[in-house]
């Protein structure tokens, strides 16, 4: 198993994977993506899935992090997709300090936090690690009006290594409308209140766009981390843009 690696810093232009289909993330991880994402929430990524994107992405001679977006705040979910070898993993719906630190427990061996060991026995080996070895990289997604009216508390808790935003679910949260949502670039306004807070931290923060379009506006209001499509997405584009050539 290569050594764990966190999300890349400055702009780092990633792709969210949906379909579930290994082969499909692993090409895209060939591509030269900084980053990619196995959702584990939305997408179809059950463990076999995530198990065996993570094991032949670990053989590429060169390959971005590869995070996971767990179903839910949960040891047990935190900890097997640790065990399978994501490089980082971002945890959904995080509304309170106390969950935050709940996540980082779940995300870190004794006596930093609680997580167990296994062995993944024919994938990564039979030794347990030393804690200090235990290289992991936990972020927090903020997608909620209690989250955000917790942000500033949330990214200060040690072991939290960046806010990701969902701002689908943080629009409908705050009864807003997705395009006014980006739009509000004041430094009152949700989103650049949670850049703001997250630089006070020192932690990284990220957005899911969707589209090109919408995240350049999201790194212009100070996201680095940028979900710019899905791997859906990336189907539908490129069969569209051999359609639009082959008819000239």
């Amino acid at each position: 198993m290569s050594a764990q690696r966190g999300l890349p810093a400055g702009r780092a232009d990633g792709v969210w994977c949906q379909l579930g289909e290994p082969l499909t993330a692993v090409q895209i991880a060939r591509s030269g993506v900084d980053w990619l994402c196995l959702d584990a929430q939305h997408g179809a990524f059950d463990d076999s899935a995530v198990v065996a994107t993570l094991r032949a992405a670990a053989v590429l001679e060169e390959r971005p992090p590869v995070a996971v977006r767990v179903a839910e705040l949960s040891d047990a979910l935190i900890g097997r997709a640790l065990d399978a070898g994501a490089d980082v993993v971002i945890v959904p719906m995080v509304e309170t300090v106390a969950q935050a630190e709940a996540a980082v427990r779940a995300a870190h061996y004794p006596p930093v936090g609680r997580r167990s060991w296994g062995p993944m026995a024919g994938l990564w080996g039979a030794v347990a690690p030393m804690p200090a070895e235990a290289r992991c990289e936990l972020w927090v997604m903020i997608e909620t009006r209690a989250g955000l009216d917790a942000v500033e508390g949330i990214l200060a808790v040690p072991g939290v290594a960046g806010v990701f935003v969902g701002p689908f679910d943080l629009a409908i949260a705050l009864g807003v409308a997705l395009p006014d949502l980006i739009a509000a670039d004041g430094p009152g306004d949700p989103l650049p209140a949670i850049v703001a807070a997250a630089r006070r931290s020192g932690v990284r923060a990220g957005a899911f766009a969707g589209d090109p379009e919408r995240a350049a506006r999201l790194r212009a209001l100070g996201f680095g981390v940028v979900a710019v499509v899905t791997d859906q997405a990336l189907i539908a584009l490129g069969a569209a843009a051999l359609r639009s050539d082959e008819r000239g």
